[in-house]
C-alpha cells in the first residue's frame, strides 16, 4: 500500500473513530477478572458495576477468567480491541509480581495496557490462632528467634503477596519461618483459624469474621499506615519492623491503544463513585477500602514502582509458579 493511499484511508477513518469516541459507551462494557467468583476482587467489581453502569448508561458485565496465575485473563484483554469495551481488573500479583515470577509472559504489564485507575486496596493482617500465646509482633519474633525454622507461616501460594509478606518479615526480623503454601487465601485462612498454622498475613476479608469471633488474634496490619478497618491495630512497622509494608490492590486497565478520551471519561466516571460514602461503607464491611482515582499516569508509575520494589523479594524467595 502506498503512503498516499494509507494517508487517504486514515483520513476517511478519522471521522468514524471520532464519532465512536463521542458515542462511547454505545454497548455493554466487559470487565475481565483473573480470578474465580467470590474473592475480594470479584466482590469489588460487583459492588462497582451497577453504580458505574447507571452513571454511564450501559450495562457492566463481569467475566471471571481464572487460571494461569491471572495471566490468561491478562492476555485476553491485552489482545482485545482497544475500543473502550474491555477492561482488565488486575492486581498486584498479576501486574507487579508475575513479571518477575514467570520467565516469560504472553503480555507486558507496562506496555500491553492503558492504565485507568486503582479501585480498591485489601489489607494483609498479621494473625495468629487464638490458642497461641503471642500477643505482639515482638513476642512472635522472640519465639521465632528461640526456635528457628519451627514456626509455620501460611501463604496463598508461591510468589503470592502473602508469601512475599512472610519473606519480608523474615528479612527484617532476622527470623526463619517454615513456609506452608496453599492454593488460595481461603484454604490458608481456614487452616490458620483451625490452628494448623502459627501465623499468616491473611487478607482482611478472609479473617474479619474470625477476628470478631475471637478465633484468631491480630498482631499488626501490613499497610504503611493504620487502616480504618482496624484503627487501633498497629502497623508492622510501628511494631518494630521499620520499612515493612505490604498491601493488595486492584486496578482497571484498558488494552493499549484505547483512545485517551475514553480512558479519561472512564476515570472521571469512577472518581465520584469510589469517593461515595455509601459505597465506601460497603467496601469497609467486606474488609476492603476504595482508593482515590488519581489518574492513568499515576497508576502506570505505581505499577512500575511496585514491580521494582517486589522483584528482589521474589528472587530472594526462590518462588516459582509451580511451587
Amino acid at each position: 500500500m502506498t503512503r498516499r493511499r494509507t494517508l487517504i484511508l486514515a483520513g476517511l477513518a478519522a471521522p468514524g473513530l471520532a464519532r465512536a469516541q463521542q458515542d462511547w459507551p454505545a454497548r455493554p462494557i466487559r470487565i475481565v477478572l483473573p480470578f474465580a467468583a467470590g474473592g475480594s476482587s470479584d466482590i469489588a467489581a460487583r459492588l462497582i458495576a451497577p453504580r458505574l453502569g447507571a452513571a454511564l448508561g450501559q450495562q457492566i458485565v463481569i467475566e471471571n477468567r481464572g487460571g494461569g496465575g491471572g495471566n490468561i485473563a491478562a492476555e485476553l484483554v491485552a489482545r482485545a480491541a482497544p475500543d473502550g469495551y474491555t477492561i482488565f481488573q488486575g492486581n498486584i500479583g498479576v501486574l507487579a509480581i508475575n513479571p518477575t515470577l514467570y520467565r516469560s509472559l504472553p503480555f507486558d504489564a507496562e506496555q500491553s495496557f492503558q492504565p485507568i485507575a486503582h479501585i480498591n486496596s485489601v489489607a494483609n493482617i498479621l494473625c495468629v490462632p487464638a490458642d497461641r500465646p503471642w500477643r505482639s509482633v515482638a513476642e512472635l519474633r522472640a519465639a521465632m528467634l528461640a526456635a528457628p525454622e519451627r514456626v509455620r507461616a501460611g501463604n496463598s501460594g508461591p510468589g503470592s503477596i502473602g508469601h512475599l509478606a512472610v519473606v519480608q518479615f523474615d528479612h527484617l526480623a532476622g527470623t526463619r519461618s517454615v513456609h506452608v503454601p496453599y492454593r488460595g487465601g481461603g484454604p490458608m485462612s481456614t487452616d490458620l483459624i483451625a490452628g494448623h498454622l502459627d501465623y499468616a498475613f491473611a487478607t482482611a476479608p478472609t479473617v474479619l469474621s474470625a477476628l470478631e469471633a475471637g478465633r484468631v488474634r491480630a498482631l499488626a496490619i501490613g499497610t504503611a499506615t493504620r487502616s480504618t478497618l482496624l484503627p487501633n491495630l498497629p502497623t508492622v512497622a510501628e511494631a518494630g519492623l521499620t520499612g515493612f509494608e505490604v498491601s493488595n490492590w486492584d486496578a482497571w486497565l484498558f488494552p493499549r491503544g484505547t483512545p485517551p478520551a475514553i480512558t479519561e471519561r472512564m476515570a472521571a466516571a469512577l472518581r465520584p463513585l469510589l469517593a461515595d460514602p455509601e459505597l465506601r461503607a460497603e467496601f469497609t464491611r467486606r474488609g476492603m477500602e476504595t482508593m482515590p482515582v488519581s489518574g492513568p499516569a499515576e497508576l502506570a508509575a505505581s505499577i512500575r514502582a511496585e514491580t521494582l520494589r517486589w522483584a528482589p523479594m521474589v528472587r530472594a524467595s526462590g518462588a516459582t509458579p509451580d511451587g
